[in-house]
């Protein structure tokens, strides 16, 4: 069949599309034709060696993928040959055949797109995970959330304004600006550009965030450990502009805010039986249009190289797409 295969660490440029012999699903798996893939600044710096786990090479890239049933493994009772469905894994997706847990797998009604499908679990289960699960997110509270425009960035945007927050949008363009709005964020703010301690402390009237949904690390993270409001919640949710920030433990003490960290795909190893609910309860959701995935464009399993050069050159807005059937 034919796959996308990274044989070292060096980036996307050194990817080759090949032959490789079909999975065979475990026990608890399910084999997928797989229709479309998602691709994401983790898959980025996973073939860049730039992520926190390596895979043994070679291996095939790809976090999350929609797609029908061929075959499931002894110990599965959710899913049967034909059934259409999502899927995460670590990797696998880029692929014309996967296979996926069982756990993190979910039923896909008639009426959502492969395409769509396909950028739902890690997106927006990072997003509900961070906002639902781990800050306890209330109505009417205000999320301050960087790289706003991004995959994940942007399902907390959605997200925040389906669970009534107050959405402060973080970008690093003005260009991007009209689509996070158009998301659900109230302000918005080009932190290249603006002063962002002015801009917050001007937007919430000196009070400060309540949630800080930070993707990008580095100043801005430190930065926003300074504007938290009494009792906040602070989550580090990946470091995409390249540095791991440290802050004063003396900021979190002073406010009584708290620093909590997010790591959604070590959560669904550990709590599967949650993770899998969550996953419903994220289909339903779109499934009712109470969220709306963003696809910046569909391209090719070819063409997956220029997919995350996109990416790593931050031009890209919501989820590129790969179609392989």
């Amino acid at each position: 069949m034919r796959a996308v295969v990274c044989n070292s660490f060096t980036g996307p440029g050194d990817l080759r599309l090949g032959e490789i012999d079909e999975p065979k699903p475990a026990a608890d798996e399910i084999l997928i034709d797989v229709h479309a893939a998602s691709v994401s600044f983790m898959d980025q710096l996973l073939v860049s060696g730039l992520y926190q786990m390596r895979p043994r090479t070679p291996f095939v890239p790809g976090t999350e993928a929609s797609g029908v049933v061929v075959a499931v493994g002894d110990k599965v009772t959710r899913f049967a040959a034909g059934d259409r469905v999502a899927c995460s894994s670590w990797t696998g997706s880029y692929a014309e055949r996967m296979t996926a847990k069982e756990s993190k797998s979910v039923l896909l009604p008639d009426s959502l797109t492969f395409e769509t499908a396909a950028t739902v679990l890690h997106n927006y289960g990072t997003a509900y995970y961070a906002l639902v699960e781990r800050a306890q997110a209330k109505r009417g509270e205000t999320v301050f959330i960087t790289g706003a425009a991004g995959g994940v960035g942007l399902a907390a945007v959605d997200l925040g304004r389906h669970l009534g927050l107050r959405v402060i949008a973080g970008i690093g363009a003005d260009d991007k600006a009209a689509l996070v709005r158009r998301y659900g964020a109230s302000d918005v703010i080009n932190y290249r550009s603006e002063d962002l301690r002015d801009r917050i402390k001007s937007i919430t009237g000196g009070d400060g965030i309540d949630v800080g949904f930070d993707n990008v690390g580095g100043m801005i993270f430190e930065q926003m450990a300074r504007l938290m409001a009494w009792g906040g919640r602070l989550m580090p949710i990946g470091f995409t502009g390249g540095d791991i920030p440290q802050v004063p433990m003396n900021l979190p003490l002073l406010k009584n805010y708290s620093i909590v960290g997010v790591f959604a795909g070590a959560w669904a190893e550990k709590f599967s039986v949650e993770a899998a609910r969550m996953n419903d309860t994220l289909v339903q959701l779109l499934a009712d249009d109470k969220i709306c995935p963003h696809i910046d464009r569909i391209l090719p399993l070819e063409e997956i190289g220029d997919a995350m050069r996109a990416i790593a050159n931050r031009t890209v807005q919501g989820r590129i797409v790969l179609k392989i059937r």
